[in-house]
């Protein structure tokens, strides 16, 4: 969060981004987060959060969607590496939502695997279909990104690293209009003072 605060200043360190940094991430890699976000071309989160090589595992798909390879990518970090922070970030004016929800609400099938997206988000869309808002394709991507992170800290190799706190799985939106990532829930506890 704090290199998406020097993003949104408009004064990013760049990190972790040159050729010392290259080869001392070739032998093995130990980044200290997972990121699921969408694959839209204004989200890359190593830039959002002003890191570099080896800091984040990053996997993204259309709306956050998840299905069986996506969960496994989002599972290696925390299990195989140990990466105790995993982040589903969606965004402001998903492109993925607005096809997905425009679909549902219409009934039309989309050409090709998107079919498979819109599939992926209708837990979120039946979600928020009935809410009255301006924005409702703000309310789908907050739904879809809530249901994401629930489900992921409900699954069965992830869910006992949360208990122990080994983990923490956070929901989070990102405004393209700030640059600004807000965290919805799951924010890691701060250890007690001692």
């Amino acid at each position: 969060m704090e290199g998406n605060q020097r993003w949104v200043k408009g004064d990013p360190q760049n990190p972790n981004r040159d050729p010392a940094r290259r080869q001392a991430v070739a032998q093995e890699q130990k980044p200290f987060a997972a990121v699921l976000s969408c694959i839209d071309s204004r989200v890359p989160p190593e830039l959002i959060f002003d890191v570099g090589l080896g800091d984040l595992f990053v996997t993204r798909t259309g709306g956050e969607a998840v299905s069986p390879v996506v969960t496994g990518s989002l599972e290696y970090g925390p299990l195989a590496n140990g990466t105790p922070l995993l982040m589903v970030l969606g965004h402001q004016r998903c492109g993925a939502v607005k096809a997905a929800h425009a679909a549902l609400r219409d009934g039309e099938t989309l050409p090709g695997h998107l079919a498979d997206i819109v599939t992926a988000l209708q837990p979120a869309y039946e979600q928020v279909a009935t809410a009255k808002s301006d924005d409702p394709i703000d309310v789908m991507v907050r739904a879809q990104v809530e249901l994401a992170a629930n489900d992921l800290r409900s699954n069965p190799g992830l869910a006992p690293l949360v208990t122990k706190q080994e983990l923490a799985i956070v929901s989070a939106y990102y405004s393209l209009d700030t640059g600004a990532v807000e965290v919805l829930s799951g924010a890691p506890t701060p250890p007690a003072e001692k």
